[in-house]
């Protein structure tokens, strides 16, 4: 007296339907179609590829370094002086009488935070800090990958830590995740779920930080994953938990359509939406009104209508950055790497927009409502001592190709484990029903209570209880 329903590829029993004849014969044919979709599933994986992104030719007959090599973040005093000779030099010019941050970083705060950077920020204090935990640096592809790896300091008998890889976004970096490493590696110090104890690789995506930029054109999100693929390989882990937001969202999501086999879960806190198809359009068209139709919830509908107000006229208010650096980024590169105030401009003022876009209405942009001021400059001081501020926003260009519907992970759902946590303030929102058509294995989705963009650094506690909630779902399952 049973009824057999397939599920995300589990079979799934329920009570209450006649037919014990059937019964035999149900489990068989469910069992075989689930077996038959899960192969197929995972047959279904985006090429791993290969790549030198290095200087000139890749050698052929030497075999690349794999050593994994310390590193320690250093900075010269001629550096330092360098610095100050440029904020002394810098020239501001007065902002329009009540224009908050709507017209972008508001100059007379700017000279605030500039104050503060050349009179009271204590760099050296902060390489310390950054330097807090082991950093490393390894040779993959003809480039000098940079990493930190964080090891629980403690384990109990019988206790694991889980191997997590953590990647950043645009304009933040490895520091992102400062706040919320002690809450994965020492959680019962932090008062979250004991059990649940991670050790935690965070690297510099290529071109970022203290990672050395691609010298050749093309390296792209697809080359990342591969390159961090790698990483872990190379520091032993052969299966391994994802996390990601911004552009990290897009490399550990293509990690799993890459490597399908080694990734036990993916748990994003931005999850970018599918090529809208005719279920989306119509949910979108009938979702203000009638949400339980079309499987949106209210919470959906609070924070997606009025539809053209929160995403067509906010994203085009917030993407103009982004056309820039996708079409020619070496141009406006060649301003902010010449001028720290401007790179400061340029980077904090997404910090204030995307934290929450009320923030625009602020004379001060709301920066240290949910930051401090040490935090966000020493995120501005990886990319000036770096110089990487280019060739980041080069990765832009890399991943907007023309024939951007084209590229192989379009039609390919994602069917590891994955885990969404949904930001109210983030800069678009997927709902559970819109995501699925990507991610055909949702384990979680958590409507979070507040927070945005940067939900590591702002949000580091609930971001950590929401990566353990996905993980013991997973391993319950």
């Amino acid at each position: 007296m049973w009824r057999q329903i397939l599920d995300n590829g589990r079979l799934v029993v329920n009570e209450h339907w006649p037919g014990s004849v059937v019964v035999p014969a149900a489990i068989g044919i469910g069992g075989a179609l689930a077996c038959w979709i899960l192969r197929g599933r995972k047959k279904k994986s985006i090429d791993l590829g290969d790549g030198w992104w290095g200087q000139g030719l890749r050698p052929h007959l030497q075999l690349e370094d794999t050593s994994v090599r310390p590193f320690h973040i250093e900075i010269s005093d001629a550096d330092i002086k360098d610095l100050y000779d440029r904020l002394d030099r810098t020239r501001f010019f007065s902002p329009l009488e009540d224009s908050k941050f709507h017209y972008g970083f508001n100059s007379t705060h700017l000279r605030k935070v500039v104050s503060y950077w050349r009179n009271q920020f204590d760099w050296q204090k902060q390489v310390k800090i950054l330097n807090r935990y082991p950093h490393y640096k390894t040779t993959i592809e003809g480039l000098e990958v940079h990493f930190i790896h964080v090891k629980p300091p403690h384990l109990g008998p019988g206790q694991k830590a889980r191997p997590l890889l953590m990647v950043h976004g645009w304009p933040g970096s490895f520091y992102e995740f400062y706040h919320i490493l002690p809450l994965l590696t020492e959680p019962a110090k932090h008062c979250l779920n004991p059990d649940l104890v991670f050790e935690v690789i965070c690297p510099s995506i290529p071109g970022y930080g203290f990672s050395e930029a691609s010298h050749k054109k093309g390296f792209s999100a697809f080359d990342a994953a591969r390159i961090f693929y790698k990483l872990m390989i190379r520091l032993g882990f052969r299966e391994f938990y994802l996390q990601g937001g911004d552009w990290g969202s897009r490399i550990t999501t293509l990690l799993s359509q890459m490597k399908p086999e080694s990734v036990m879960g993916l748990h994003l806190n931005f999850a970018m939406l599918p090529k809208a198809g005719f279920g989306m359009l119509l949910s979108l068209a009938l979702g203000r009104y009638f949400p339980w139709l079309v499987g949106l919830t209210k919470e959906d509908v609070r924070r997606i209508y009025p539809y053209f107000e929160k995403n067509v006229y906010a994203l085009l208010l917030e993407s103009g950055y982004m056309h820039i650096q996708a079409t020619k980024p070496d141009t406006v590169g060649s301003a902010l790497n010449d001028s720290p105030v401007g790179l400061a401009a340029y980077i904090l003022e997404k910090f204030s927009t995307w934290t929450d876009n009320e923030f625009r209405d602020l004379e001060d942009g709301g920066l240290e409502r949910k930051y401090c001021l040490d935090d966000l400059l020493t995120n501005v001081m990886i990319y000036w001592t770096t110089g990487s501020i280019t060739s980041s926003m080069r990765f832009y260009k890399e991943n907007f190709p023309r024939n951007y519907d084209q590229t192989p992970d379009v039609k390919l759902s994602v069917y590891v484990p994955t885990g969404i946590a949904a930001f109210p303030c983030e800069l678009v929102h997927a709902p559970r029903v819109w995501a699925k058509h990507k991610f055909g294995n949702i384990a979680t989705y958590t409507y979070m209570p507040r927070g945005g963009h940067f939900a590591a650094l702002e949000e580091p506690e609930l971001l950590a209880r929401d990566i353990q909630n996905f993980v013991s779902t997973v391993e319950k399952r």
